[in-house]
């Protein structure tokens, strides 16, 4: 299994943990600052992996396939929780049997399969901050998980413990002297090797 693999599968076993302990309470709440309910957010997680694993399956170079995961809206939180895992296993295979070489377009750079389940990862990590946020929950993304994909999608972020640096370079929260960002990106693109 490739390693970015690997942190995007212990990226959304931390997101079942955490909130499967709480999946019996209403997720109408915010989701921290983000503009979605804590439901609608992770509703939006499974999206993304299904649509990141779609473009590693199809390889598409100017845009994202015309399809979107939908989820029903009688589905348990429960429910939506095991939808994510399934995207998410689904973006594991997509990566792990493509071709070495497969690339698949996103907005912020074509990249290849370790970019991919990279995004999916900070997508998994970071909405599940916004949703504890919401739902009042302590947890932060582990430091662990943070670094390797701080050295694959930013890096040119800045230094520091890894934890914050993540939340800071998706703009959730401030960086010391440096304020909290209003606008952000990752870099996707497949970078050079020599």
């Amino acid at each position: 299994m490739d390693s970015m693999t690997n942190v995007l599968s212990d990226s959304v076993m931390q997101m079942r943990s955490l909130l499967g302990a709480v999946a019996d309470i209403s997720w109408a709440a915010p989701a921290g600052d983000v503009e979605w309910s804590c439901r609608d957010t992770a509703a939006h997680v499974a999206d993304d992996l299904f649509s990141y694993a779609s473009q590693m399956i199809a390889e598409p170079q100017d845009n994202y396939l015309p399809i979107d995961a939908v989820i029903d809206p009688n589905a348990t939180n429960r429910q939506i929780l095991d939808a994510i895992a399934m995207c998410g296993r689904m973006l594991e295979l997509a990566v792990e049997n493509a071709r070495p070489e497969a690339t698949g377009w996103h907005p912020y750079g074509v990249s290849d399969g370790s970019g991919f389940a990279a995004m999916g990862a900070v997508e998994v990590l970071v909405h599940t901050y916004d949703m504890a946020c919401g739902l009042r929950l302590e947890w932060k993304p582990p430091a662990t998980l943070c670094t390797p994909l701080l050295d694959r999608l930013f890096p040119n972020s800045p230094t520091g413990d890894p934890t914050a640096v993540l939340l800071y370079s998706c703009g959730r929260a401030p960086l010391g002297e440096c304020p909290r960002l209003d606008a952000w990106s990752w870099d996707a693109t497949v970078p050079i090797t020599h």
